[in-house]
């Protein structure tokens, strides 16, 4: 398994942790309340949310190059 294909994979790992944690926190009570007044999350919610999505993208992006390149 080549070395790019790792960093992918770990990539994608954590980008997929990032957005279990932004789903378990805009579930949150009190983010409940606050997304209905404002009509947005908080700023740590949007945080993993944004960084999830940015290494899930990143981590495929890898593989996906990994893949085709062999």
């Amino acid at each position: 398994m080549s070395q790019s294909r790792i960093i992918g994979l770990v990539v994608l790992a954590i980008g997929g942790v990032l957005l279990f944690f932004a789903w378990r926190a805009s579930a949150a009570p009190v983010e409940q309340v606050s997304e209905a007044l404002t009509g947005r999350y908080s700023g740590d919610t949007m945080w993993y949310l944004l960084a999830g999505v940015a290494g899930v993208v990143a981590g495929a992006a890898m593989l996906l190059r990994d893949a085709l390149r062999a």
